[in-house]
């Protein structure tokens, strides 16, 4: 190996120099202290008020030197266990893990094509294929539950989901009350909050209203998670041109804010309590006035984000393989490929809302299939060419000759499954032994997997115990 070189990894992708990010960063700390954000929550405006902030009312106004002392108390690094204590996720850097996303008002079923409201069941299956699907890191809700009591409806999605994945969970609770239910569930699966805390396998999340206001609720929840010294992630999600300004740029800024405060209070809770700054920034639709899930804007406003995550050193929270389509068609599949490509390759961390159609208002597991081969296409092409002695195979060229084929080659046996990525879905056949096999497409195989799926995969179980205890605490809930 050459001395004083240069060895890039993997493929290299920056949305902005360290001159734009600086200009962003400032940009953001000068709307945070004479703009300022509104916070709604007593608790949070009484430490805002005693750590430096400027209170008026409900409006703070922070200055640069509390934000930058948040920025530097926020781990750099955030740990996701599975349910066994094994470690899953490590996010920080540019280490990137796809998973579907939350609340949906619709479901597709796989086996009508029916849009309808979700019910229980839908999120035992979903959390199923989850569990079975090797490119899907971490499970979600998928949807939200109708069979059940709506103001319960976050407890049992969660049961629904622990009874039938033992991977990550990303959850949200309705109220802190609900959230100290939620906590007990996890902790009758870890033995007691010290090792749920130790290793975790649940992280929630709450959101922020844009523009730059902060309600009782997200804050109560974000205090609670901090509290707990459980990993929270506080989510922005402003519309160009709708609830932020129509400039990209703009809208990041916002995004940016709304996030920053929130995690000033949060450290002012718990210094040191892991954060994840979570931006969803999506444009408007001006002809229709919705937010927009497949527009080239949504994946650079989400690479921007990304970015200024990179350069506070803080895990972030992203969206991808989503898409504005109302079914499982070529429109689904371009525009999930594209904010899967992009969110890996700028590095985002946690990346939710794989599976979504109608802009979030519909989810669907051919969807989530489709997505998990996108996913493993994605990965191989982001690990790059690997150049060493062995890839560059000079003794096997030497040995083989001109003229020669490398077929039968060791070096090939030894080498083809690591190098050559082998698709699920994605057909490679002849013509003819494709129509063989049914003539189907992309789409069609995705959703024969996921019912595949779900007619024989068998995932891990909680104890007879364990699944007991849970049951009654959501039934006392």
């Amino acid at each position: 190996m050459r001395s004083n070189s240069i060895i890039n990894n993997t493929i290299q992708f920056k949305t902005f120099s360290k001159e734009q990010c600086d200009t962003l960063h400032y940009a953001t700390l000068e709307v945070l202290s004479d703009t300022g954000v509104i916070v709604q929550e007593k608790r949070s405006l009484d430490l805002l008020k005693k750590a430096g902030a400027f209170v008026n009312g409900n409006r703070v106004r922070i200055p640069a030197s509390l934000v930058e002392k948040s920025i530097s108390s926020a781990p750099s690094s955030v740990l996701l266990y599975d349910r066994n204590g094994n470690i899953k996720m490590k996010l920080e850097g540019e280490n990137f893990y796809f998973g579907p996303g939350p609340s949906t008002t619709y479901t597709m079923d796989p086996y009508t094509s029916e849009r309808r409201y979700p019910k229980k069941q839908d999120t035992r299956n979903a959390a199923k294929i989850i569990d079975a699907l090797d490119n899907i890191d971490f499970a979600m809700d998928f949807g939200t539950i109708k069979d059940v009591p709506t103001e319960l409806a976050d407890i049992h999605l969660l049961q629904a989901l622990l009874e039938n994945t033992t991977k990550p969970i990303i959850h949200w609770g309705f109220n802190a009350i609900n959230l100290e239910t939620i906590v007990d569930m996890c902790v009758t699966i870890s033995g007691d909050l010290e090792e749920l805390q130790k290793y975790p396998f649940i992280s929630l999340f709450s959101t922020s209203n844009t523009p730059l206001q902060h309600s009782v609720e997200a804050i109560e929840k974000l205090i609670f998670t901090a509290e707990k010294n459980l990993p929270a992630i506080y989510v922005s999600a402003p519309m160009a041109g709708g609830t932020s300004p129509v400039t990209l740029a703009g809208t990041v800024i916002i995004a940016l804010a709304e996030c920053l405060s929130g995690l000033v209070i949060h450290q002012l809770v718990k210094e040191g309590a892991p954060f994840v700054m979570g931006g969803v920034p999506a444009p408007t639709d001006m002809h229709t006035m919705v937010m927009s899930y497949g527009n080239p804007e949504f994946n650079l406003m989400h690479a921007a984000f990304a970015e200024m995550a990179h350069y506070y050193k803080i895990p972030m929270w992203g969206t991808a393989g989503c898409s504005d389509s109302k079914k499982l068609d070529e429109q689904s599949a371009i525009e999930a490929t594209a904010s899967i490509m992009m969110s890996a390759m700028s590095g985002a961390n946690l990346i939710h809302d794989v599976g979504y159609l109608e802009g979030g208002s519909t989810s669907s597991v051919g969807q989530l299939v489709m997505c998990d081969e996108i996913i493993g296409f994605v990965k191989r092409m982001i690990r790059g060419v690997e150049i060493n002695e062995v890839t560059l195979a000079l003794d096997v060229i030497k040995r083989v000759g001109p003229a020669g084929h490398f077929v039968t080659d060791d070096h090939t046996f030894e080498n083809f499954k690591r190098e050559l990525w082998k698709p699920q879905i994605l057909d490679k056949n002849q013509y003819q032994i494709w129509l063989n096999k049914g003539g189907t497409t992309c789409g069609e195989r995705s959703i024969e997997k996921a019912k595949n799926i779900l007619e024989n995969h068998v995932s891990e179980t909680l104890s007879e115990k364990t699944r007991v205890k849970i049951d009654s605490i959501v039934k006392n809930a």
